[in-house]
């Protein structure tokens, strides 16, 4: 799948044509990440970064005491791919890919949901584990190989 930031400075394409996963998180730090009613992320295996002279990186601590990656746009600021060190999927921000099947989304933490859920969506009031979606490929993921 083909992805990039707004202002086309950062190209590059998936290592899949489909992700893994694609959540639609209503959480209060997505919301603040997008400045928006959710965040939207694509679950891919962890791919080598696209020319990190183009990115910016900003580390914050998750709730697992981990620090998450979020690499973005030098020149206009769009947040593209989020990661953590020793896990071997990357998270894909959703708005930068073209052609993503937006009826397979998973909607999590909608306890806190500013917009409607639609109807017949596959949701979670809270987190749903990152591999709940795609558990079956997590024992290909978690094979030693370079990362990042």
């Amino acid at each position: 799948m083909d992805a990039s930031c707004q202002c086309g400075a950062v190209t590059f394409k998936t290592p899949l044509r489909h992700p893994l996963a694609l959540y639609i998180c209503h959480c209060a730090e997505c919301r603040r990440q997008t400045s928006s009613a959710f965040g939207a992320s694509a679950i891919f295996p962890r791919f080598p970064l696209p020319s990190e002279a183009l990115l910016s990186c900003y580390k914050r601590p998750n709730p697992n005491g981990e620090f998450l990656e979020c690499y973005f746009c030098k020149q206009c600021g769009t947040r593209l791919i989020h990661c953590t060190a020793g896990k071997n999927f990357v998270s894909v921000k959703g708005g930068c890919i073209e052609g993503l099947d937006w009826s397979k989304a998973i909607h999590i933490w909608t306890k806190s949901a500013m917009v409607p859920i639609p109807e017949n969506a596959t949701c979670s009031e809270e987190e749903c584990s990152v591999f709940d979606a795609f558990s079956s490929s997590q024992e290909t993921l978690d094979q030693p190989h370079s990362v990042l």
